[in-house]
């Protein structure tokens, strides 16, 4: 690898390798990644006793109709497999906060209920975790750099996601 004399990282082989500051952005987005869902959940595992991802699945159940959602669905939107929201499903259903239904269509499908309980567990544990939140990010960011961000990280999703298996991009009838 070898820069030029505008410090443009010029591309050995067929390696685009990185400039030094795209390093710099590349290893910081690597560390954000590595840091910030460690102290979400354990802000979440300290107050409430869920991690991430299950309250990730009792917000989006929140916001669903009636409070239920398809579990493919409800995987997609809380980005995790079907096999890992299962193990959640579980754990939280031992807690009372959600059921599953299954539905008596011929297919093998299942849906989530959020209960009575579970809201207003979520409703316990969300001003904590938007605190998290906005200690670690958003009050450290000013305005336009919350907005950069938020555009970013929509950019970055969409590549991510493009590929996707055809199970997380579509909900299928059955």
């Amino acid at each position: 690898m070898s820069t030029d004399s505008t410090n443009e990282t010029v591309a050995s082989g067929d390696v685009p390798w990185l400039s030094p500051d795209q390093q710099r952005d590349w290893r910081a987005l690597v560390v954000l990644l590595a840091t910030l869902p460690s102290a979400l959940d354990a802000q979440l595992k300290q107050d409430a006793g869920v991690n991430v991802f299950e309250y990730q699945v009792l917000a989006a159940l929140s916001e669903a109709s009636d409070r239920t959602l398809g579990l493919t669905e409800l995987a997609i939107s809380a980005q995790g497999s079907l096999s890992r929201l299962s193990h959640a499903i579980t754990r939280l259903e031992r807690s009372g906060w959600v059921e599953r239904r299954h539905l008596a269509d011929g297919c093998r499908r299942a849906k989530a209920l959020l209960t009575d309980t579970g809201l207003a567990k979520l409703q316990e544990i969300a001003p904590g975790h938007v605190r998290e939140a906005r200690r670690l990010v958003i009050d450290v960011l000013t305005p336009e750099q919350l907005t950069a961000l938020g555009d970013a990280a929509r950019a970055i999703t969409a590549a991510t996601t493009a590929d996707a298996p055809k199970a997380f991009r579509e909900v299928s009838d059955c």
